[in-house]
């Protein structure tokens, strides 16, 4: 990964390929900040006229490159807007150094100083340098920089930028990661590795061992496939932790729909239905390398959904943890299935609360957007969610449980049926809230986070590239931390 620096001093006294100056808005001509003061002295006070000539008035994450003048120690300038300086927050800034992150691969050096929250700038910088390196035998096109140097940070504004984006960038890898090589076994044996060396006891349940626990409903979702299923549980215990927080993750390798199989056309994103799991793993490493004093056992369902002769089948009835029988309508509604062995195996901790992570229904994307999670559960956790995650620049919605649905859920054969009875589509996504619902005690407070649309981007933005985004890896960290 890309090293985080911290200095302190004038900008303009960098040496570094880019140089990067934050910007504000202003109807006819960008406002120079105090803090690019030098290098617009640099540029003979002539910066914001400059960027006026090219069309740049500081609009939020616009970006300039400009060349360097003689009397810097660069090659680059990067002019990044951020906005009006009225409405400048910490999301702005993570963008915007995001943008300038992204704008500098193939660069080996930056430097960058913006007004306001330098763990801010930080993070978005941090967040920004990420790239997945793929397969390609000759290389991948431009490497990050090497290095990004945050003028005004602290030591803890880099510790904390680094340790959210490695837990980010763990997560985005793992979800970008082709299936045939990241299955159900393979997947828990790379938990293993990154857990074990954050200091996080790992236990790792193979078939035999969730058959002897009562794990009929991974069991179930994992048996078409040769490559077994797996549950993973990671415990990590500081010595001051008075709280308990549990996060409960969907591991699905792949996923063709089973018997109720999927269309072609899109199928190969469903190496993407692992991305709770790997979200809620990256935030317990994470969570561990901040020493937050806070308990956290983290528990993901690893499975793959095929179809072959051993496939589970609509009109099935199996048995969850829990005890409670689940009637299968949609063997392609298979998420909720093996989450409610793992929420089953959550709540036996006895937590202070229950935060859950999938990528569980298409309806969220209809409902929200690609952009926004879905929230669901304990009306105090869902607000809780929803708050800190617009305070790190993730998104989420509380959606309600109405009773017209909640009924749809009832099964004449089971204690509960999988989807609506008659698979209809109403509020598809609350349906599998309410479903997930029935596997947490009602004394134990939860949310449930459906990120079937922010999980991945088709498009590039601010710290955000396509493919996989860690969503909602920060919102998590800063939800464990509440809890110290």
């Amino acid at each position: 990964m890309t090293d985080l620096l911290s200095a302190s001093g004038d900008i303009a006294e960098a040496r570094a390929d880019v140089i990067v100056v934050g910007v504000h808005a202003d109807e006819d001509a960008a406002i120079i900040p105090a803090s690019a003061a030098g290098v617009d002295a640099a540029f003979g006070g002539r910066l914001a006229e400059t960027l006026a000539t090219l069309g740049n008035t500081g609009s939020a994450s616009s970006l300039t490159r400009l060349a360097a003048p003689v009397d810097l120690d660069a090659k680059l300038v990067f002019a990044v807007g951020l906005g009006d300086p009225d409405d400048l927050d910490d999301e702005t800034l993570r963008r915007a150094a995001g943008t300038a992150a992204r704008a500098a691969f193939g660069l080996e050096s930056v430097a960058i100083a913006f007004e306001g929250d330098p763990e801010s700038t930080a993070t978005g910088a941090a967040l920004g340098s990420y790239k997945f390196e793929g397969y390609k035998t000759e290389g991948n096109g431009d490497e990050p920089p090497e290095s990004i140097t945050v003028y005004g940070a602290s030591a803890g504004d880099i510790a904390k930028a680094s340790v959210l984006a490695e837990g980010v960038a763990l997560t985005k890898s793992w979800v970008n990661t082709p299936a045939n090589l990241l299955r159900p076994p393979t997947f828990a044996v790379e938990i293993e590795r990154a857990a074990t060396a954050a200091g996080i006891e790992v236990e790792i349940l193979d078939a035999e061992a969730l058959s002897a626990g009562g794990y009929g409903g991974i069991l179930a979702v994992g048996g078409g496939s040769a490559a077994e299923p797996r549950l993973v549980r990671l415990s990590y215990r500081p010595e001051a932790a008075t709280k308990h927080v549990a996060l409960v993750g969907k591991g699905i390798t792949f996923d063709t729909g089973g018997i109720s199989i999927k269309p072609v056309a899109g199928m190969w994103d469903m190496k993407t239905d692992m991305a709770g799991a790997a979200a809620v793993v990256g935030a317990t490493i994470a969570a561990a390398k901040l020493g937050l004093e806070v308990n956290v056992t983290c528990t993901v369902a690893l499975a793959e959904n095929m179809l072959s002769g051993s496939s589970y089948r609509p009109s099935d009835v199996v048995t969850a943890r829990n005890g409670k029988t689940i009637e299968i309508l949609n063997t392609d509604a298979e998420g909720r299935i093996v989450l409610a062995d793992a929420l089953s195996r959550a709540a036996e901790d006895e937590p202070d609360a229950i935060y859950d992570v999938a990528t569980l229904t298409g309806g969220q994307v209809v409902a929200l957007g690609k952009r926004t999670f879905g929230l669901m559960g304990t009306d105090t956790e869902t607000e809780r969610v929803q708050r800190i995650g617009e305070s790190v620049g993730e998104q989420g919605w509380p959606m309600p449980f109405p009773e017209d649905i909640v009924k749809l859920m009832d099964s004449p054969i089971a204690d509960v049926s999988q989807c609506a009875t008659g698979l209809k589509r109403d509020a598809h996504m609350i349906q599998g809230g309410i479903f997930l619902s029935r596997f947490v005690p009602e004394e134990i407070r939860w949310a449930h986070i459906d990120i079937a649309g922010p999980a991945d981007s088709g498009e590039t933005y601010g710290y955000i590239g396509k493919g996989a985004t860690g969503v909602p890896v920060r919102t998590l960290v800063a939800l464990v931390g509440e809890f110290e």
